[in-house]
């Protein structure tokens, strides 16, 4: 359906993307892997046409895209973006906005938004004013609103991040049934290892603007390369400058957050904190541990019998705790916790 080639991106001096290929199979589900600041977004944004690449072709069916025919491509794509973006009024008319500037017959606009609304689990939310729902239901509602367009290729930057366990349920569901119920093809930005094995056919995985690995789930998974492990190992990694104190480094990782860690380093380090490692708690707990760190939770992702979360403390920490605790402590987005880990338990890199 679509393929890149030698695709670059400069902003000024910053190399966004360099000499990415790779092409899109009509009817598939194609994941974009990457840390933050690989180029996802950016690559995102030059397949949907709203951004032209610096270097490098982009074809869609063999056909070259220039500034003649790009708009051909937007009518033919949407993107849904990380960040919610709600207008006034309901549920409703929020999904049927796209529908409603194209033009779209009424009926035909309640047919498709009752669909949309149905699939992302919101059909019972129709007459609520948008921005009274909750932070998940939001992002699912963006989702529904591009989902009721009903276009070729669906571009979704980051659908599964900040989502309560809820919502991030329905929305895995509902990607994967747009692929088996309308052959549509999603092209998905994450960095939720997980996720994306559960429902991609295919990954391309990013490094610094490069595509440094390419193939089916299946494969990549089975036998990960050296790039796949070292990016499973993504979460809690932390590069800063670190002093020696009395045989403990002490890394300053920006946000105001500086680590203890039992190591005798100076200078620009990079370390790791495994998300088993960390100890979550509503208060402060009296403990040996030298890390004692205070955030708000940003995102739940729920993985069988254990739930990841992702910590606000001034930088974003990933932490692992079992499904029961989360329910005993009642924990959520927004919500308050402690999190504490031992000086011994950080990596060098």
């Amino acid at each position: 359906m679509m393929e890149l080639v030698g695709v670059g991106k400069r902003y000024g001096e910053i190399e966004a993307l360099n000499d990415v290929s790779f092409g899109v199979r009509r009817g598939e589900v194609l994941t974009i892997l990457g840390p933050n600041g690989s180029g996802k977004t950016t690559l995102l944004k030059i397949m949907a046409a709203l951004e032209a690449p610096t270097e490098g072709e982009v074809l869609l069916e063999g056909v070259r895209l220039d500034e003649g025919n790009r708009a051909g491509l937007r009518r033919r794509s949407t993107m849904v973006f990380q960040r919610t973006v709600l207008l006034r009024g309901t549920v409703h008319d929020n999904a049927a906005y796209g529908l409603r500037q194209e033009g779209t017959e009424s009926s035909e606009v309640d047919r498709r938004v009752s669909e949309a609304l149905e699939l992302v689990g919101l059909g019972t939310l129709a007459g609520r004013r948008a921005r009274t729902i909750s932070g998940g239901q939001q992002k699912r509602l963006s989702l529904a609103r591009a989902i009721a367009l009903d276009r070729d290729l669906l571009l979704l930057d980051e659908p599964l991040a900040n989502l309560d366990p809820e919502s991030l349920s329905i929305v895995r569901e509902a990607i994967g049934g747009l692929y088996r119920d309308s052959e549509a093809t999603v092209v998905m930005a994450t960095h939720n290892l997980r996720e994306a094995e559960a429902i991609s056919d295919r990954l391309v995985l990013l490094e610094g603007g490069r595509i440094v690995e390419a193939g089916r789930a299946a494969e990549l998974f089975g036998a990960p390369s050296t790039a796949m492990a070292r990016f499973s190992r993504s979460e809690n990694v932390f590069t800063g400058e670190a002093s020696n104190v009395g045989g403990v480094s002490l890394v300053d990782i920006g946000g105001d957050v500086v680590v203890r860690a039992a190591l005798a380093r100076e200078g620009r380090t990079t370390i790791h904190v495994r998300p088993e490692d960390i100890i979550v708690s509503l208060s402060q707990i009296e403990s040996s541990a030298r890390n004692t760190l205070r955030g708000r939770i940003v995102g739940v992702e729920e993985r069988g019998a254990v739930v990841r979360l992702r910590v606000d403390v001034g930088r974003v920490f990933t932490v692992q705790i079992t499904r029961r605790s989360l329910d005993e402590m009642g924990l959520n987005v927004g919500g308050e916790v402690h999190l504490t880990f031992k000086a011994s338990s950080v990596e060098l890199l």
